[in-house]
């Protein structure tokens, strides 16, 4: 274990933090990633080396790291976190000796969706010199609320780990969390009833409660040719109000959807799902998806009351391996 450059701060201890995978954080975009996939960055456990490790890039390396930047500029990860105020920054070379950044810098954006062209970033840590094999702490004075976080690296190179300490901004209610269930699961009786295309992969599978075997244990559309999204209709196996959507990306990784969306209503029996579906009401907005990786939303999850049935759009085509609604069903039993 290498000497920590300082002690470790207060803030560790007293505040939680928000680039937890578990929190609903999640990558969004990457500049490079050749050598290790920067999802790896996020992960809750502990760096680890494996010397005789290795992939078809070289090196396997617990972390995000980049390849050996030949051009003018600098390699950066933009990442969703939970919402919330930032007060301290964790960032950790761990067994990044000759291929760790000499510096890093920090900036932040409050976006209810995503960044975009128009998105003012904010600099929270200045630019920073770092050391390999090592962890470096930065306190944050800042009561803003944030949820989205960049990290900059200069000009190259990996990182173990990155945590952001903070305080959730979203008002947490821990007995009502405590009764959530997957509404959607096959277990409780969930369907997927119809999409609009599965050619590499059966609807059926998104709602598996079993860990992703393959890429072929997903949902898949084959490449679209033509304007247009697809999707896919599911009936829940318990009505209830929806508070948390995870979109899990598993395996998929040059092949995964750009973005998706969720909506849902209570239709009646004879209604034409397919025609009617397009106008149900928004639960999730489009949000950007990631390769290989579980996106988690609960900040973004609009309350419409208790749904029988969602739709699922994914744009523009692509894989998705499970799909989980988690939230507080209406009643006990299914859905009539």
């Amino acid at each position: 274990m290498p000497e920590r450059e300082q002690d470790r701060p207060s803030f560790i201890g007293r505040y939680v933090n928000l680039a937890s995978p578990q929190r609903g954080a999640a990558i969004f975009s990457v500049s490079d990633e050749f050598f290790a996939p920067a999802k790896r960055m996020l992960s809750d456990q502990e760096p680890v080396f494996i010397p005789d490790r290795y992939d078809q890039h070289g090196k396997w390396m617990d972390g995000w790291e980049s390849r050996r930047k030949r051009v003018a500029g600098h390699d950066f990860c933009t990442l969703r976190i939970c919402p919330g105020i930032i007060r301290g920054i964790e960032i950790d070379t761990r067994f990044f000796t000759g291929n760790y950044p000499p510096a890093v810098m920090l900036e932040v954006c409050n976006a209810d969706i995503e960044p975009d062209e128009n998105t003012v970033w904010t600099e929270l840590v200045p630019k920073t010199d770092i050391q390999g094999d090592s962890v470096r702490y930065c306190a944050v004075s800042n009561e803003d609320t944030w949820s989205f976080v960049r990290l900059n690296i200069y000009p190259d190179g990996g990182i173990a780990r990155l945590r952001v300490y903070g305080e959730p901004s979203r008002d947490e209610n821990p007995a009502e969390r405590e009764q959530w269930i997957d509404l959607a699961s096959s277990t409780t009786g969930g369907i997927a009833l119809e999409c609009n295309n599965m050619h590499f992969g059966d609807m059926s599978n998104l709602l598996s409660d079993q860990p992703v075997a393959n890429m072929g244990d997903g949902w898949e559309t084959r490449r679209r040719r033509h304007p247009g999204n697809d999707w896919v209709i599911l009936k829940l196996g318990q009505k209830g109000r929806i508070s948390r959507v995870e979109v899990d990306t598993a395996f998929f990784r040059g092949n995964y959807p750009a973005r998706s969306s969720l909506k849902g209503a209570c239709p009646g029996t004879d209604t034409d799902l397919v025609s009617e579906s397009a106008g149900w009401a928004e639960i999730l907005p489009p949000v950007a998806l990631g390769p290989d990786q579980l996106h988690v939303f609960e900040s973004q999850v609009r309350d419409v009351g208790d749904v029988t049935h969602v739709r699922l759009d994914i744009y523009p085509d692509g894989g998705v391996a499970r799909l989980r609604l988690l939230g507080l069903p209406a009643y006990q039993g299914g859905i009539d």
